[in-house]
């Protein structure tokens, strides 16, 4: 039997994993969301997400896929996980697989070129939107950054024909003041920042509801949330990761629900283990 079965959920409340069912929206990630469909649906053109680890930013990039899950006919997405990639010419080639470009391109020009035909095939003549979405985009090289400013060249007088959206880490920030013609290139900005204490409560009880919890029975005490908050100043992964373990401290120790000392207790030992 699954722990989570043990209370009387149907699934793994606090999961690792970016799925999208579980992102709480705070009023940051729904505005975030508002701003970045807002420019993808009207082909602004570059969009830049930046925020600290564990802000939300890869479940955030996986739930904007889902938005436009829909109209698959009118919007064409790739997802890149990492750009990290051994060459110019293995990044470029991956770009075109995600949008299965046809093509025998061997080199960056030619996958340039198959980019350039196909964006235009797509924009114009078929009025698709092309989306590219990077995640981990602080791993983006100098280099992969200029490929991405050539592809953001192709236009028409109205619309830019390659909607681009990168989520990165602060460290992101340095990278485009060394490169301002692409970061003159960016038409909508966001910075994530942390949780705030009712938002962490919330977000917690939004995930427990997801996994089907009905409100019934107190599985997190007052004392609890507020120490969840001050232990990870509202960072959601954080938040995801102390939880899971507090609910199986919860269980071990056989207690009624997760109060302030069992918060502590684990809290303790993560750091016990860490140093």
């Amino acid at each position: 039997m699954e722990y989570y079965d043990l209370i009387g959920l149907r699934e793994e409340p606090f999961a690792s994993s970016p799925n999208p069912r579980f992102l709480f929206r705070s009023t940051e990630h729904t505005e975030c969301l508002s701003r970045l469909e807002i420019a993808i649906r009207l082909r602004r053109g570059l969009a830049v997400v930046l925020g600290r680890i564990g802000t939300g930013k890869t479940t955030l990039s996986r739930t904007l896929l889902q938005l436009f899950r829909q109209e698959q006919e009118r919007y064409r997405f790739g997802l890149i996980l990492d750009p990290i990639f051994p060459s110019e010419y293995a990044f470029m080639r991956n770009i075109v697989d995600l949008f299965r470009i046809k093509t025998r391109a061997r080199s960056v020009l030619e996958c340039k070129n198959a980019i350039e035909t196909y964006l235009f095939q797509q924009g114009v003549e078929k009025n698709r939107i092309v989306v590219l979405v990077i995640d981990e985009g602080q791993n983006l090289t100098p280099t992969y950054l200029e490929s991405l400013r050539n592809l953001l060249n192709y236009e028409t007088n109205e619309f830019k024909l390659l909607q681009l959206v990168i989520f990165a880490q602060l460290d992101f920030l340095p990278k485009l003041n060394r490169n301002p013609n692409f970061e003159d290139r960016i038409t909508t900005s966001y910075m994530l920042n942390p949780l705030n204490e009712a938002d962490t409560r919330e977000m917690i009880e939004y995930r427990l509801r997801q996994a089907g919890w009905d409100g019934q029975r107190m599985l997190f005490t007052d004392g609890a949330y507020k120490e969840v908050f001050v232990v990870t100043r509202g960072y959601p992964r954080r938040i995801t990761n102390l939880c899971h373990n507090c609910i199986i401290e919860m269980l071990r120790t056989d207690r009624p629900w997760v109060d302030e000392d069992v918060v502590q207790t684990v809290v303790s030992r993560e750091v016990a283990f860490s140093g």
